[in-house]
């Protein structure tokens, strides 16, 4: 399960629209299996365990987007942590008294079914740092130009784009701003253009000078497609 199979990132747009009442319980979670196939966490269908957990004070979905050496979103425990690095994408259930991370892993039974299990891990107190859509929105761009004139200098061969895209992550749900929609959709192209960036052709040289650049470009997109999957409540947090 990789980061282009944007399980945890649909759970968390359509998980927090379901939670401000935007829309229904199996609206959301409709939109999550339309991503990944049939959805368990542990052994519980996904709108059972998301019923069980808003019984149990479950208010907020929060997106971690790490990559090795970059724990986006992630606050411990260990296990917890390791897990979502693993597979690039975690979503994490705040609850009125605990907090629990939720992983993908495919889960195969028999030939032709394929589906989602969420592995259910403790998971720390909410992240703090995290920037609000406008910080994240102002990296973003602040990357882009950066990452343009460092790579106006790296001659190689020409790179391919391709003719489409697919399914990133970057879909939003009903009640999310419009700035958050367009943040969003531009943060997951990016990611996915980046995971397909091609060196074949390239020196040592060129390829150092293009990875640092590009790196910082991942970064800044994936902070910027978790602060949109935060922004349906940025506004109750603020001062």
């Amino acid at each position: 399960m990789r980061p282009e199979s944007p399980v945890c990132p649909s759970l968390v747009a359509w998980g927090n629209a379901w939670l401000a009442g935007h829309i229904g319980l199996d609206e959301a979670a409709d939109h999550v299996e339309a991503v990944g196939g049939p959805a368990v966490a542990g052994d519980v269908p996904l709108r059972k365990y998301l019923a069980n957990l808003r019984s149990d004070g479950l208010h907020e979905f929060r997106l971690a987007l790490p990559a090795p050496g970059d724990p986006l979103g992630l606050s411990g425990p260990a296990p917890f942590n390791s897990a979502a690095v693993d597979v690039g994408q975690a979503a994490i259930a705040v609850l009125a008294e605990r907090n629990l991370g939720l992983v993908p892993a495919p889960d195969l039974r028999g030939s032709s079914y394929v589906g989602v299990r969420l592995e259910v891990h403790d998971a720390g107190p909410v992240r703090q740092d995290l920037p609000s859509l406008s910080e994240a929105e102002r990296e973003l761009s602040e990357a882009m130009r950066s990452a343009t004139e460092a790579l106006a200098s790296v001659d190689g061969p020409a790179q391919t784009r391709p003719d489409r895209l697919g399914h990133q992550g970057g879909e939003l749900a009903p009640g999310y701003p419009a700035r958050a929609h367009r943040v969003s959709t531009l943060a997951a192209r990016l990611v996915t253009v980046l995971r397909m960036a091609d060196e074949r052709g390239l020196t040592s040289g060129q390829i150092a000078a293009r990875g640092t650049a590009l790196r910082e470009l991942d970064r800044a997109a994936r902070r910027a497609l978790v602060a949109a999957h935060h922004a349906i409540f940025e506004p109750l947090r603020s001062p």
